[in-house]
């Protein structure tokens, strides 16, 4: 734990790789506008590198694979050792990003220790997915909540929870793009089809054998069908690859992996099948026509995740969507427990129909609509500096 801080400043606390990509930048502009602040973080190594003082290092945390009891006793004992550095340093703001669950405890010691700071939630706790009784927790525990998505300030809003939309940093980053999207090494061919297994091992290990199943069957049919898995790291790779080559050769399509260039592979694809999550939303950016899935045991589902979850939509572009009245966009096959059959047929339809492949790519852009004008970076750190003029 570092050394007592010199003067009021931000903490900022991220336990996840997205949370850490979440802050980084914001860091670094403001470290750049304003070098007299101190800005103190637990998170990860872009924290780190965008000039943050590191308390910890979290989002390594993420990966491990180590049993729940264990990772809820370190967590226990990470936040008493930012406890025991807030009583030490006083602050302005408190920044707790994505993970709520891992938060609540910090705001919790940031509120007892130091009540006239204030606490700006980045990217909402997702209560209007599950456990919305938690609004009331929420409402003790933040200032302002800084959105992701553009119908959650309402929803935050009509229970009493300050909420700003701030739009989203991957959509930023493909709106603002200049030039075209490399293709270079990437398959020619007149069919194409991405696949997007997740960034994290449980995901792609839930995730890869049916979509590679799905591929298999394509390319039954499709003679002239080329498919690429965009994967995140090094180790999403090695994951991807053991699986493909655990399958038998007779049902084992050929893929080509590519590591790090999931937008490249999407503005390259006719189609895609992704995993719900926010890579959705990275491919609604480049209006590229998807089905999304998720795999899930069934046991869990029905016995835990059907009570607790209380949206029957899951992935981000049908939500936006239904938001705006417009119903869903794509088709979502969340949770998914074993029948591929549906995600073939779905798959097939948006290869097969040109037509169907370009009405979905103009919902898509009006889903993506109100990201366009939105400056990620530039509308959380004026919420945050709005926050540290009422501070004083």
């Amino acid at each position: 734990m570092a050394e007592p801080a010199n003067q009021p400043g931000l903490l900022f606390t991220a336990f996840e790789p997205s949370g850490d990509a979440l802050t980084a930048p914001v860091i670094e502009k403001l470290r750049l506008e304003r070098p007299d602040l101190a800005m103190h973080a637990v998170g990860g190594p872009k924290m780190r590198n965008a000039g943050a003082d590191m308390l910890e290092i979290t989002t390594d945390q993420a990966a491990m694979h180590g049993d729940a009891i264990k990772q809820a006793w370190a967590h226990r004992q990470r936040v008493q050792r930012i406890t025991a550095w807030l009583q030490e340093n006083p602050i302005q703001l408190h920044v707790p990003v994505d993970s709520p669950a891992a938060n609540w405890a910090i705001c919790k010691a940031v509120r007892k220790l130091h009540p006239l700071s204030k606490i700006a939630h980045l990217a909402a706790p997702q209560l209007w997915a599950w456990a919305p009784w938690r609004i009331r927790k929420l409402r003790r525990l933040t200032d302002h909540v800084l959105c992701l998505l553009p119908f959650e300030p309402k929803w935050f809003g009509d229970r009493g929870v300050k909420a700003s939309f701030v739009g989203h940093p991957l959509l930023e980053m493909i709106f603002n793009h200049e030039g075209t999207w490399p293709t270079d090494g990437l398959p020619d061919s007149s069919v194409k089809l991405a696949l997007l297994p997740g960034s994290r091992a449980g995901e792609v290990k839930r995730n890869t054998g049916t979509m590679l199943e799905v591929a298999s069957r394509m390319q039954a049919k499709h003679d002239e069908l080329a498919v690429v898995i965009a994967t995140p790291s090094d180790a999403m790779t090695s994951n991807v690859q053991a699986i493909l080559d655990s399958l038998p050769t007779a049902n084992r399509p050929t893929v080509h992996i590519e590591q790090g260039r999931a937008d490249d592979v999407l503005h390259w694809a006719d189609a895609a099948l992704v995993v719900s999550g926010t890579a959705t939303l990275q491919t609604a950016g480049h209006t590229t026509p998807m089905v999304a899935m998720y795999n899930l045991s069934p046991i869990k589902w029905h016995a835990f995740g059907r009570w607790l979850v209380k949206t029957r939509t899951f992935t981000l572009p049908n939500l936006i969507s239904e938001a705006m009245e417009c119903g869903r966009v794509i088709q979502e096959f969340v949770p998914h427990f074993s029948n591929v059959e549906p995600i073939v047929e779905a798959v097939d339809a948006l290869l097969s129909d040109e037509s169907k492949r370009n009405a979905q790519r103009e919902e898509l852009t009006n889903v993506t609509v109100d990201f366009r004008d939105k400056s990620y970076v530039n509308e959380v750190i004026g919420h945050l500096r709005d926050m540290l003029a009422d501070f004083h």
